[in-house]
């Protein structure tokens, strides 16, 4: 699943190609696309017909595209293999074409979306935190890239819960943006098994591992995301290759880059953990 440097490349893709256009007309091509916009297809076209995009914005892994006047915004669940993509409108139609946006500018934004997990909505918005949010996105904390992120206000809330520290790391009201992947990278950059309990971890150690979320989020976005397959693109369609740098995710049997003891791979809220077998030793100290 898209986590936040695949979504922020996405948002910035859509901030330079289609900011300022307005949408002409709408084509609902899968009633699955826009289920999460209760009052139905129809209903989503029209509302958007002759509305113009003012911006693009993200928390963490959300995405919305604000409408003039700012009272509601698209908000677009990129699911498991969603993609915005920007596309002259003689480009044939994808094979998992699901929403057809024509603009003003001569180009259509299209939603792509294998698995028909993602799709749009409308929806308003309203201020939270001094922030201008759609009211699906009100209750995600603020993330790691954020300029108004509050690391210590975070190392706070994570001293207080008795949970995993990767479980913590994960949960978006305590900070937005983190996946599997970005996690398991974070950790082994901090030196932090992600079974450690988050209460258990000393101040410092909890500032360290927010320092390493934020430089792995950083380098990741630098190089365009992670990709794993055709389905994680920018709005042109290209790949990112992050996936080339990551040294826990996905390296199992490998040996760690920074001692050489191999990255073990281990079960973690059915899914998968990679950490290193030496460098991010196990707690003896488990939920209880």
């Amino acid at each position: 699943m898209p986590e936040l440097p695949e979504v922020e490349v996405v948002r910035r893709g859509l901030e330079s190609h289609i900011v300022g256009s307005t949408i002409e007309s709408v084509d609902v091509l899968h009633p699955r696309a826009v289920r999460r916009h209760f009052a139905g297809g129809p209903d989503l076209v029209g509302q958007l017909r002759g509305r113009r995009i003012s911006s693009a914005e993200r928390r963490g892994k959300y995405l919305w595209l604000p409408l003039e006047p700012r009272d509601v915004a698209i908000v677009v669940h990129l699911g498991m293999s969603g993609q915005m993509l920007v596309q002259p409108p003689s480009v044939p139609d994808e094979k998992h074409l699901r929403i057809r946006a024509r603009l003003d500018i001569g180009a259509d934004l299209r939603f792509v979306d294998q698995r028909t997990f993602g799709g749009w909505a409308i929806a308003p918005l309203e201020e939270v935190d001094g922030s201008i949010v759609p009211e699906p996105v009100a209750h995600i904390a603020r993330d790691p890239v954020d300029p108004l992120f509050d690391a210590e206000a975070v190392v706070t809330v994570l001293r207080g819960k008795h949970t995993e520290s990767k479980r913590a790391l994960l949960d978006q009201t305590v900070l937005s943006g983190v996946g599997n992947i970005y996690a398991d990278e974070a950790l082994w950059r901090a030196k932090i098994h992600g079974n450690r309990i988050a209460e258990t971890l000393t101040r410092p150690a909890l500032r360290r591992l927010l320092t390493a979320v934020h430089a792995v989020m950083g380098e990741a976005l630098a190089q365009g995301g992670t990709s794993f397959d055709a389905l994680y693109v920018n709005v042109n369609g290209e790949s990112g290759y992050f996936d080339r740098s990551l040294d826990a995710y996905g390296q199992e049997g490998l040996p760690c880059s920074r001692c050489g003891s191999p990255i073990r791979r281990e079960k973690f809220m059915n899914r998968s953990s990679f950490s290193c077998s030496k460098c991010q030793p196990r707690p003896r100290i488990t939920r209880s």
